[in-house]
């Protein structure tokens, strides 16, 4: 009898310090304010996250998304192949684990001036964007596609509810590297888009989750559920987008209905698979795809 008394509290005390050691089971993840994100945001009003032990935390900029994964060692960021770089470049086990969405009119840059007036523009220009996210090469590809090379610019670095404000006062020839929801407040200050990824600008933009290798081993079921949510969530947008819209609205800085419907028009979902014409682009872009759920 004593001998099982004893064998019962061994195995109690094993299974006490294997909880102890145990990492936590939360998949913490952190996005920014897109709607190609919205799909993460209308999970976690759902209550589905929660269901999985998925945390999500969502901030303004791409910027602040990604200086927040790396500061609170967070699990997982959603962002674009941009900031998959920057990362890549200090953690080379930083992978892609899921695709969402292509920006398809979603970045643009918008102006004060028409393209023509900023073409004839001799003095300098101000440039308002987040300097350390995609809006830095998005830029960049406006200025070649336009031939701007010549041209004198000042950058400004502001997330992009600041600088809403400050462009809006602006009456020097300026410039404002956005993309949607926040293109709408700007065309209301009288902003007009000079160029978008649905048009003039060559760049392609895709958003995604990425994570670790050894994250996605230690996480892989709740990503495969995540995969899954979003899924059902994208579903749920086309079966009555006004319902989706009022869950996702407390994320998209009060964006009205109307603009919301707008923005859908600028993105293309891609949770249903890669293109061959896609995968070509990718490719050439040296963007892995082997870990893709």
């Amino acid at each position: 009898m004593i001998n099982i008394i004893k064998a019962v509290l061994l195995s109690g005390l094993i299974a006490l310090t294997g909880c102890a050691e145990k990492p936590d089971k939360t998949l913490n993840i952190i996005a920014n304010s897109w709607i190609g994100y919205s799909p993460l945001f209308y999970a976690k009003e759902k209550g589905w996250l929660d269901e999985h032990d998925i945390h999500l935390s969502s901030v303004v900029s791409l910027g602040e998304s990604l200086h927040i994964y790396q500061s609170a060692k967070l699990d997982a960021f959603a962002g674009t192949q941009y900031e998959y770089q920057i990362m890549y470049r200090k953690d080379p086990s930083v992978i892609p684990v899921m695709l969402l969405d292509r920006s398809n009119g979603g970045d643009m840059i918008m102006g004060n001036r028409s393209l023509s007036a900023i073409q004839s523009e001799n003095g300098p220009i101000n440039v308002y964007l987040e300097i350390n996210s995609v809006n830095h090469p998005v830029f960049q590809d406006f200025i070649h596609q336009h031939q701007l090379e010549n041209k004198t610019f000042n950058y400004i670095n502001r997330d992009q509810l600041k600088l809403q404000s400050v462009a809006a006062s602006e009456t020097a020839p300026s410039l404002v590297v956005t993309y949607t929801p926040y293109n709408h407040e700007l065309e209301d200050q009288g902003f007009q888009t000079l160029a978008s990824t649905a048009d003039s600008l060559n760049l392609l933009v895709l958003d995604g989750l990425f994570t670790t290798e050894k994250i996605y081993h230690h996480h892989k079921g709740q990503l495969l559920s995540l995969k899954t949510l979003v899924n059902r969530a994208i579903q749920a947008l086309h079966n009555d987008p006004k319902e989706y819209y009022n869950k996702v609205k407390p994320y998209l800085e009060n964006n009205s209905f109307k603009d919301f419907e707008a923005s859908l028009k600028t993105i293309e979902w891609l949770n249903d698979g890669i293109s061959p014409a896609l995968q070509k682009r990718l490719d050439a872009a040296n963007f892995p795809t082997r870990d893709l759920l």
